[in-house]
């Protein structure tokens, strides 16, 4: 009777490689899918902020449509600048999530309607005739406060907007600014870049440093870096040069981490868009 070959002791079967390529798939997918569950528990802990920064620009909104209503320039002045904040902080949101909106509320250089026409009559004319464009501006921040209590917050689509904005404080903001009449345009890219920060560390900081830490801490340097360039008495002391290569390397920074995410990583046509 022919024996049956016997495996040696020491030897293993092992799996045909299909088998093992399948494993790995599934296993990636799996730690994919988790990463995606955490990822959408950071973004939901994110939502208040986002709340709160919206409220307090559509409380400065309607401080400053009480403030024309007794012809209170000054007063009026100060409201604008306290509802920008807010505004600033919640921009990482706003240019991912409602484009429209934003271009309602905030478009620049164009000074026709939002912030910067209300701005240009208030700062540069001294004039408080901005009773229509403040009511309209109350309106859309308004819409803004119900949509960010509904809306959900896909991670990806906030790293977009936390890289978008990024771009946008060395692309358009480091030339001098958006806020040139008021003078605040300083305050503008502290506010956006406090903004970056908050949503990157309530977001994706966590996961990032747990998985990679090595770029976990080159993402938290490239934001305290840009937080620096911007520390400076005034705009004639700001060097637009090296603000804007910090932002392009927070940008990259940014863009090198979304793998390590599970995300995909921000083109620059959705950066720059």
């Amino acid at each position: 009777m022919a024996r049956t070959a016997e495996l040696p002791k020491s030897a293993s079967i092992r799996p045909a490689p299909s088998a093992v390529l399948v494993s790995l798939l599934l296993a990636v997918s799996v730690v994919s899918a988790a990463r995606s569950e955490t990822l959408d528990a950071a973004a939901e802990r994110y939502r208040p902020y986002m709340i709160a920064d919206i409220d307090r620009s559509l409380a400065g909104a309607r401080m400053l449509e009480d403030r024309i209503a007794v012809k209170d320039l000054a007063g009026a002045k100060k409201a604008w600048i306290e509802a920008r904040v807010g505004w600033e902080r919640a921009e990482v949101f706003t240019s991912a999530y409602v484009p429209d909106l934003d271009q309602e509320i905030d478009a620049w250089p164009n000074a026709l309607a939002g912030f910067h026409a209300i701005e240009a009559k208030l700062f540069g004319a001294g004039s408080l005739d901005v009773g229509d464009e403040t009511g309209a501006l109350i309106f859309n921040l308004a819409d803004l406060d119900v949509k960010v209590h509904h809306v959900e917050l896909l991670p990806q689509r906030m790293l977009n907007g936390t890289a978008r904005l990024a771009y946008e404080l060395g692309e358009s903001k480091a030339d001098g600014g958006e806020s040139r009449f008021s003078g605040t345009s300083l305050d503008d890219m502290r506010n956006n870049i406090e903004g970056i920060r908050l949503a990157y560390t309530t977001i994706f900081a966590p996961m990032l440093e747990a998985h990679d830490r090595r770029l976990a801490a080159a993402v938290r340097a490239k934001i305290d870096r840009v937080t620096m360039l911007v520390q400076v008495p005034d705009l004639t002391r700001l060097d637009p040069d090296k603000l804007r290569a910090a932002s392009e390397e927070l940008v990259l920074a940014l863009q090198a981490a979304a793998p390590a995410l599970g995300l995909r990583s921000p083109t620059l046509e959705e950066i720059a868009e």
